[in-house]
């Protein structure tokens, strides 16, 4: 039980850590360089993603959980696990690349990527518990709209 509990913290820890990276990155080039980009008239007010991304990283660190409390013996567990940590890693990067960066085209070939990572980390996750999986769901239905965001500000600032 206590493992159990020590296993959740650290999840959060690693989700929310990754969120706090990401904003780095982000958080400085919010009210000058991403104000003044051309932007798809989808694109959500501002005040929108602060509470989504807390969500998705909620969800991303509980589905985590699931798995690893399934224990490290199982290979599909180690790579579900290992997938999840990649995909967080790009995540983090996507937010180096567009925001630091101020590089849509980059971003873009990074969010494809990250896309991929997260399809296997939901399909291992699927292999160990089937609600980690679903978990992991609304995360690549929210970064596939993100990609096609990042598509239209690459395409609208050339």
């Amino acid at each position: 039980m206590a493992s159990d509990i020590l296993k959740l913290v650290v999840t959060m820890a690693v989700c929310f850590g990754a969120a706090a990276a990401g904003s780095l990155a982000t958080t400085p080039n919010l009210a000058g360089w991403y104000a003044a980009i051309n932007k798809s008239p989808l694109n959500p007010p501002g005040w929108v993603f602060g509470p989504v991304w807390t969500l998705l990283y909620l969800l991303m660190a509980i589905s985590a959980w699931l798995v690893w409390k399934k224990g490290l013996n199982s290979p599909y567990v180690k790579i579900a696990l290992f997938l999840f940590l990649l995909q967080l890693l790009v995540n983090v990067l996507w937010s180096v690349s567009f925001f630091g960066l101020h590089s849509p085209a980059l971003a873009f070939g990074v969010i494809i990527i990250l896309w991929l990572l997260i399809l296997f980390t939901i399909i291992y996750f699927f292999k160990v518990n089937a609600l980690s999986g679903w978990l992991m769901v609304p995360y690549i239905l929210w970064v596939s709209f993100a990609s096609f965001l990042n598509l239209s500000v690459a395409l609208l600032n050339r």
